[in-house]
């Protein structure tokens, strides 16, 4: 016959062992932590646009360039203006090519990358 005060511990065991087996397993995709190689524009054109064109630079911290998602980095350059963020977008910049890779962007696709890519409204 078993000790009736034996009963709670072991249902305190159990319920500790289903806590922590409740632990494993995937995270949740809200988990995942948000940085430069997993944002990407909810506008699927213009998802499209960064995977092939800003995504091989702005996603990778060798290069140079600000990364998505880093609005410290961006700031300073956000802070330049519209006018400056086109035309190094357009006639290139230190390591940025003319276009940013992207030959049929229109000026407005440029200001919607770099809002997603800063993180920052640019009007």
């Amino acid at each position: 016959m078993q000790n009736p005060r034996s009963r709670p511990l072991r249902i305190a065991a159990l319920l500790a062992l289903a806590g922590w087996l409740a632990g494993c397993g995937e995270a949740p995709e809200s988990a995942t932590p948000r940085t430069a190689t997993t944002l990407t524009p909810a506008d699927k054109a213009l998802a499209q646009v960064y995977d092939n064109s800003c995504k091989m630079c702005h996603a990778n911290p060798a290069s140079g360039a600000p990364q998505t998602g880093d609005v410290a980095a961006w700031s300073p350059r956000v802070a330049q203006g519209v006018d400056s963020l086109l035309d190094h977008s357009i006639n290139g910049y230190n390591g940025m090519p003319p276009m940013g890779m992207c030959m049929q962007c229109s000026e407005a696709e440029f200001l919607a990358l770099i809002s997603f890519m800063s993180g920052q409204p640019v009007h």
